[in-house]
């Protein structure tokens, strides 16, 4: 009987994450925890303000916490989540109208954010990829090559953003991650049930701030050390005890 009801709770459950609502609520749930993440991983980036010992310190913490390869791994699933999902849901959604969203023509309703979501987010994918392939991986064999001797990862980031295309492609990137903010924090928040004719209007505005700011505070950092101010990378040396 206990078997039974579990049995059927599970059907339930399961029934639910396959409708339409549900896939939702997943895309919905992933993109604020991956939020979440942009916000972490932005505040420790900005150390590269602060200087290169506080950025490799912050980078050497992470490296040797014992729960990166756990963290990571839920970040993939994250990530993987909200684009199978999103993905499967835009065809839903195309098969149930396949003459489009005639409702919002003439309304305004949509908005640039909204008609991208599909090309920022390949974007997106592309420069997950490329930034994961040339800072965790070293695709491109930059590491070790600056003023003949292996490097802090401040020198590292400093060597790419020197490279004009690379950091013009951060900055486009990161750019498509605002307008895809732009659209998809109001929509998770809609998602949620926040929505009311007295608040909607502030929130939206406030998931435009905060697709703006993301975007400011991450291409900063190619436009400054990449265009701005060039550092002599000879003198960006590993902080003692430094990742090598």
């Amino acid at each position: 009987m206990e078997a039974n009801c579990a049995s059927k709770r599970s059907c339930r459950i399961f029934e639910f994450l396959e409708s339409s609502i549900g896939k939702k609520i997943m895309v919905a749930a992933a993109g604020i925890l991956l939020c979440g993440f942009l916000v972490t991983h932005l505040a420790g980036n900005l150390l590269m303000f602060v200087g290169g010992p506080a950025f490799d310190h912050y980078a050497e913490a992470l490296v040797h916490n014992p729960l990166l390869p756990v963290a990571e791994l839920g970040l993939l699933a994250l990530f993987l989540l909200h684009i199978v999902l999103s993905i499967r849901a835009t065809l839903a959604n195309r098969a149930a109208r396949p003459e489009g969203y005639q409702v919002y023509k003439g309304k305004g309703a949509r908005t640039p954010g909204s008609r991208t979501m599909a090309v920022t987010g390949l974007l997106i994918l592309a420069f997950i990829i490329v930034h994961v392939a040339t800072f965790k991986y070293d695709v491109g064999g930059l590491k070790g090559q600056v003023a003949g001797q292996e490097e802090s990862l401040f020198a590292h980031v400093l060597g790419w953003f020197a490279n004009p295309w690379y950091a013009l492609f951060y900055v486009l990137a990161v750019g498509g991650v605002g307008f895809h903010l732009s659209h998809g924090v109001q929509s998770a928040l809609q998602t949620f049930g926040v929505n009311h004719p007295r608040y909607t209007p502030a929130l939206k505005r406030l998931g435009l701030a905060f697709a703006v700011l993301i975007f400011v505070g991450f291409a900063s950092l190619p436009v400054y050390f990449g265009f701005f101010h060039k550092a002599d990378l000879a003198c960006c040396a590993p902080v003692e005890g430094g990742s090598k």
